[in-house]
């Protein structure tokens, strides 16, 4: 696995799962662009849809051993961990 193309908490989050092969972790995925044809086929066999040559972010929910072949990707810049997002208290 290459850890330096996950940020930090991705990298906290995946030493604390305990089964590697369970697609359990939302997370960006951020590639270069134009993605090539087997770059596509890669991420389309990870699961993931909706990918276009034109787009360098996809979301995915997937597993410790998903992220540690996509950070292995020359075309993969970097893997962030989603958050969920809260609403502010409004006064």
């Amino acid at each position: 696995m290459n850890y330096q193309k996950l940020d930090a908490s991705l990298a906290m989050t995946i030493n604390d799962i305990l089964e590697p092969e369970t697609p359990n972790l939302v997370v960006f995925i951020h590639t270069q662009t134009p993605l090539k044809p087997d770059a596509i086929a890669i991420l389309e066999n990870f699961g993931i849809s909706n990918i276009t040559d034109k787009k360098d972010v996809f979301t995915a929910t997937v597993s410790t051993h998903t992220i540690a072949q996509l950070s292995e990707q020359p075309w993969v810049t970097s893997l962030k961990l989603s958050h969920k997002l809260r609403l502010a208290n409004k006064p």
